[in-house]
């Protein structure tokens, strides 16, 4: 009998539970910790770093829809030099796995981010590597949506790290497999599908966007089928593995993601909606492995193409 059936590998990393909580959704993990232990989880992606401190984008940032929400954050963050003063040890003690999320607006803003962050090795399980940030020495041009620049990225933060690496993909591309494939020649440990699509919301009575950046990140479960879909497709093409991202609000949508072809899932919005959905999320997958006499491990990739 298998002592923990919820527990998965992504590569090198050993996960005591697929749910990882989402970038962005749990900062550091002060907040959420007040309301449950957060070693229940499998792990905790950081707030997005940067090089430098952000103040975020001004005025309205988050917008509820019918099916989801919209964010124009704009990753506002004390900066990386302030998270391994203030923050890193605190991540360190919450007994999940410790996944650093880095954002960059240029190639020189990634470099210099591992190259801040590699020395503090011990204390971190993954690096996820947002690359859906503008890449201003490229004309402003999304990273993300351009495989030559996503090898040579990877390749190069490779060269400076044996940390696992987790590349953060983003949905808004003609062909994701196009994309996964590059940050895997690149080096990548795994990548994570999806970020957020790019959306609006428009207030009828001023005619004006709602958020005051015009556009946003869409999540929530208006999204989940097209993450399942970019989770299989990636999945039929690629060695490394995925982790699946985008809309899960219970535990029969973590199953539909490891079906589909992800190893672990992060949780996002649900976490706004109901802080200790992922605690009950983790729960309701054990209550399935016991029922069913199944390991979550086993499900990955088991789709059934017609």
């Amino acid at each position: 009998m298998v002592s923990n059936p919820i527990s998965v590998k992504v590569g090198s990393v050993e996960l005591k539970s697929p749910i990882i909580l989402a970038s962005g959704t749990c900062n550091f993990g002060h907040e959420l910790s007040e309301y449950y232990d957060l070693s229940i989880l499998g792990g905790l992606s950081s707030k997005g770093l940067t090089i430098r401190p952000r103040v975020g984008n001004e005025g309205v940032r988050v917008a509820e829809t019918a099916a989801g929400m919209l964010n124009s954050v704009g990753l506002q963050n004390p900066g990386v030099d302030y998270f391994i003063e203030h923050d890193l040890d605190y991540m360190d003690s919450l007994g999940c796995g410790r996944i650093i999320n880095v954002a960059g607006h240029s190639f020189d803003d990634y470099v210099a981010m591992i190259e801040k962050l590699d020395p503090h090795k011990d204390k971190i399980d993954a690096l996820e590597i947002n690359l859906s940030c503008p890449n201003v020495k490229a004309g402003c041009m999304s990273i993300g949506s351009d495989p030559e620049q996503i090898k040579l990225i990877v390749s190069s933060l490779r060269e400076r790290t044996d940390l696992p690496l987790w590349i953060k993909l983003t949905p808004n591309v003609t062909d994701i497999k196009a994309m996964a494939l590059a940050a895997q020649e690149g080096g990548a440990d795994a990548v994570v599908l999806i970020n957020t699509l790019l959306g609006m919301a428009v207030d009828i009575k001023t005619r004006r966007p709602i958020l005051k950046n015009n556009t946003g990140g869409y999540s929530g479960p208006a999204i989940k089928p097209v993450a399942i879909r970019m989770v299989s497709e990636c999945y039929q093409v690629l060695d490394i593995p995925i982790i699946g991202c985008g809309g899960i609000m219970s535990y029969e949508d973590v199953i539909e993601f490891m079906i589909a072809g992800a190893s672990a899932v992060e949780i996002g919005t649900a976490s706004l909606v109901h802080p200790t959905c992922p605690v009950d999320i983790t729960a309701d997958l054990k209550k399935w492995c016991e029922t069913t006499g199944e390991t979550l491990s086993s499900l990955t990739g088991t789709l059934k193409l017609w």
